[in-house]
C-alpha cells in the first residue's frame, strides 16, 4: 500500500488491489477516514499510519456502498459510519450483501481476515449537504450513475475533492446493475465545477489527479458515455485493456 500526503491535513493510501483509495482528513483534533484499502495487511496498518501521522479519528465516511469501500469498519469497529442517504437505503435494503461479496472475493484470492465486516449503526447524511470537521465543513455532493447511490466529498480548506468511483485514470465508467448512463452524465456535470476549483482529485481507483488531468478524464468519460448508446463508443486510449473491454461489454448489455 502506498501512502501519499496531499496536504498537511490530508493523506491518501492506495491499495495494491484495484488501486482502491482511502483518504484520511483532519481539522484540529477531529478526523475522518474516507473509504478503505482492501487487503487485510493494509487494513491492519491503517491505525498505525494515523497514529504516526497524528491524525485523530472521529468517524468513517464512505463515498458509496460497494463492499471494497466499506472495509475501514473492520478495523475501526466502534467508529461512527456516515454515508449519503441513498447509500444508507442501499445498505439497509440489502442486508448482508457487502459481507457476501467480501467473502466471495476472499475465497477467490485465498485471503483470511481476522476482523469481520459488521456495518453496525449507519448515519445517513443529507446530500447535497455539509458535515462539520473541527472548525471546517466538508461539502457533500450526490454521485449517482456508477451505482444508485453515492456522494463526492469536497474539502475547500485543503483543495481536495474525493469523488468515489468516478474520474478514474485506470477504469472506464462502469455502470453497475443499478447504475444509469444518464445519471452518470449528470454526476459528471455536477463534478465539473468542483474539479476546476480543486487542487487534487482523489478517484476511487487509481492515482491522485491534478485538476487538468481530472478534467481531461472527465471529458473522455463524457464522450464515452454519450457514444455508448450507439455502435461507435470507443474506450479512452489509456484505458483499452482487456479488463476495461470486459467492463465495456457489460455496459453495452445494461443499456440495451
Amino acid at each position: 500500500m502506498r501512502v501519499r500526503a496531499l496536504h498537511q491535513d490530508v493523506l491518501v493510501a492506495t491499495s495494491r488491489i484495484w488501486q482502491t483509495t482511502c483518504t484520511v482528513v483532519r481539522a484540529g483534533d477531529e478526523g475522518f477516514v474516507i473509504d478503505s484499502p482492501v487487503l487485510p495487511d493494509e487494513l491492519d496498518v491503517l491505525p498505525a499510519i494515523l497514529e504516526q501521522s497524528s491524525f485523530p479519528l472521529s468517524g468513517l465516511l464512505v463515498t458509496h456502498g460497494d463492499w471494497d469501500h466499506l472495509l475501514a469498519r473492520t478495523i475501526f469497529a466502534g467508529a461512527a459510519l456516515g454515508c449519503a442517504e441513498t447509500t444508507a437505503a442501499r445498505l439497509t435494503g440489502a442486508p448482508g450483501r457487502p459481507q457476501r461479496d467480501l467473502r466471495a472475493f476472499d475465497e477467490e484470492h485465498y485471503l483470511q481476515r481476522e476482523h469481520p465486516l459488521a456495518l453496525g449503526q449507519i448515519e445517513a447524511l443529507p446530500v447535497p449537504g455539509r458535515v462539520e470537521l473541527g472548525e471546517v465543513e466538508l461539502e457533500l455532493h450526490p454521485t449517482e450513475g456508477h451505482t444508485e447511490d453515492g456522494m463526492a466529498i469536497w474539502m475547500p480548506s485543503t483543495g481536495v475533492l474525493v469523488v468515489g468511483d468516478y474520474l478514474s485514470p485506470v477504469e472506464i465508467p462502469m455502470l453497475s446493475a443499478t447504475g444509469s448512463r444518464d445519471a452518470y452524465l449528470a454526476t459528471l456535470a455536477r463534478l465539473e465545477p468542483l474539479v476546476s476549483e480543486a487542487t487534487w482529485i482523489v478517484p476511487g481507483h487509481g492515482d491522485v489527479l491534478d485538476a487538468a488531468r481530472a478534467m481531461a478524464i472527465l471529458r473522455e468519460d463524457r464522450a464515452y458515455l454519450e457514444a455508448l448508446a450507439g455502435e461507435d463508443a470507443q474506450l479512452p486510449l489509456a484505458r483499452r485493456t482487456g479488463a476495461q473491454r470486459a467492463i465495456h461489454a457489460k455496459n453495452l448489455e445494461r443499456i440495451a
